[in-house]
């Protein structure tokens, strides 16, 4: 990398999955002026469950975090899909093939282990900077050196931050998103989903007593159970010491609130009403949660944006491609996003504000249309998982398609589990499509090797 490349400086907005990742991403690529700005105070991460599909860790391992992801992780070996009113098995899914064809199994975690990896990756990187308690306002996309105001916490004013590449990994509410489009004179409003989602962590202690819970936690599968516009979804994490359950479920308690609000504290009475008609062995886990310890998550989306990318300036993760969390790809997506910019900026050839923008439209054309997909297959299946009486030809065509499975044909209407899909999730090398697209739109001459990182 030539040494003014290398000097250019990159900032990141946000510091989840997405602005981690881009750090860490760009860090291995050899940058030395990364810096990354967080509202938080410091990175204690919190959270529940997480999927860690085969997409998500080839990337991590080339970045060299996985193997401590991997350490807790649990490796699930089949998927059971249940009626949530009897749990009864609708259909039962082999995972054990993915690993030999993906170069990775399909595992879960714990999302603080997931994050911590990442930022002890960042950590171990000398050139990446935190910049923590510090709100970014007033984001500059129209120049071609980006700038925002930060405003640290405990201050009254703001300082003037420029850059040579701006990275908004900054959520749904993205500042820079709302600049981006402003100036480039588009509307585009988040949209409520109408779901919501309960998060729910249970100890291994709290299940000892019962044979029927335990054998859950000791399995290695993850289960769904689906009703009419509600399903949970479980399996254990942290080596087995906690079994995580997500739910989706209609948004009533979010529905008259302000629209900032994207969580709230839930009631258990309410959470168990929810879900009165799902079988005994549901009923039993979440009459386990605590009483106080009940949170509820407002589920939002947008509508695809018409870019991602203006001048110097990139959106990453939700700050684009926000997604329901049917298709368990959220993270993953924004982790692909962050390895792309990686191999797209690595391999400039120059910093002229042209050659930068150029690298960010090869990352938008290998990313925009893939992730756009993935949301609108999430949406697509939690509506075919979440089908009732209110429309009962598609509820019967969709349970002949699970009666199908017991005798080894069709798709599997939960699309998470369906090996046309897992294809063209898992198999997608995000790396070497960025390499290929950088190719063709620099042409090869300039770079005579394939190398990912230095």
């Amino acid at each position: 990398m030539d040494k003014a490349v290398r000097n250019i400086k990159i900032c990141i907005i946000g510091a989840g999955m997405g602005g981690l990742t881009c750090a860490l991403a760009l860090a291995k690529q050899g940058f030395e002026n990364i810096e990354v700005y967080e509202s938080a105070s410091n990175l204690g991460f919190v959270g529940a469950g997480i999927q860690l599909a085969p997409n998500m860790a080839r990337v991590l391992d080339r970045l060299g975090v996985w193997k401590s992801i991997e350490r807790e992780a649990v490796v699930l070996r089949s998927t059971s899909i249940r009626q949530g009113a009897t749990d009864e098995e609708l259909a039962k899914v082999d995972l054990d093939y993915i690993k030999e064809t993906y170069g990775y199994a399909h595992s879960v975690g714990h999302r603080s282990n997931l994050a911590d990896s990442i930022y002890q990756g960042c950590r171990q990187e000398s050139n990446i900077k935190f910049v923590f308690s510090t709100t970014v306002t007033d984001v500059d996309t129209l120049s071609t050196k980006p700038s925002f105001a930060a405003l640290q916490r405990g201050r009254s004013k703001p300082y003037r931050v420029t850059c040579d590449v701006l990275l908004a990994a900054d959520g749904i509410k993205s500042a820079a998103r709302v600049a981006m489009l402003d100036a480039l004179k588009v509307s585009t409003t988040v949209q409520d989903t109408g779901q919501a989602a309960y998060r729910i962590m249970l100890t291994r202690e709290q299940m000892a007593s019962d044979p029927e819970l335990l054998d859950l936690i000791n399995s290695e599968r993850a289960v769904r159970w689906i009703g009419a516009k509600r399903h949970i979804v479980a399996y254990p994490v942290q080596s087995h010491e906690i079994y995580n359950l997500s739910t989706a479920q209609p948004d009533v308690n979010f529905a008259a609130a302000p629209s900032a609000l994207y969580t709230t504290k839930g009631s258990k009475p309410a959470m168990l009403s929810v879900f009165a008609d799902f079988c005994p062995l549901a009923q039993k886990m979440l009459n386990l949660v605590p009483e106080g310890e009940v949170c509820e998550w407002k589920l939002r989306v947008h509508q695809p944006l018409p870019t991602w990318v203006q001048n110097s300036t990139a959106l990453v993760g939700d700050a684009c491609h926000p997604t329901l969390p049917h298709l368990a790809q959220g993270a993953a997506q924004a982790i692909e996003d962050a390895a792309v910019l990686g191999v797209v900026l690595g391999r400039l050839p120059d910093v002229s504000p042209q050659s930068i923008n150029r690298a960010l439209r090869v990352y938008e054309t290998v990313r925009k249309e893939r992730a756009e997909t993935l949301v609108e297959l999430a949406a697509a299946s939690g509506k075919a998982l979440h089908l009732g009486d209110d429309n009962v030809e598609a509820k019967k065509t969709r349970d002949a398609a699970f009666a199908a499975l017991k005798n080894g044909k069709g798709p599997v209407p939960d699309k998470w589990a369906d090996a046309e899909v897992q294809k063209m999730i898992y198999n997608f090398d995000c790396d070497k499509e960025a390499i290929a697209a950088f190719d063709k739109a620099f042409g090869e001459a300039q770079h005579e090797t394939s190398e990912l990182y230095i």
